[in-house]
């Protein structure tokens, strides 16, 4: 498989090339396993930018979370045990998305 292009700070150049394999490439270089956990976020988070066309930092991301999957998982402790750092942007590199505004 050839990898897809990306820019200076990992994220996808076209978002057109993400697919799961792309997911898993770019989680490994973040040195991320992703679980069942993850899948469901990265769905999660696609599914925002399709219908607000941004992807999401951290409080609308962890908003959105407790919307879906509860309050137990809508928390930033979640986020932050799966996607360690910045939740919200390593969660829009992998998921493909554009890197969210306002996240450091």
């Amino acid at each position: 498989m050839q990898s897809p292009e990306l820019d200076k700070e990992g994220y996808l150049i076209a978002l057109s090339d993400w697919n799961e394999a792309v997911a898993r490439q770019l989680a490994q270089c973040e040195r991320i396993d992703l679980l069942d956990e993850h899948w469901t976020l990265i769905h999660l988070v696609r599914a925002f930018y399709q219908k607000f066309e941004v992807a999401p930092a951290m409080r609308p991301l962890v908003k959105q979370v407790r919307e879906q999957l509860g309050a137990e998982k809508g928390t930033s402790i979640y986020l932050l045990k799966l996607f360690p750092g910045s939740p919200a942007r390593l969660l829009a590199k992998i998921a493909g998305l554009p890197r969210p505004t306002n996240c450091l």
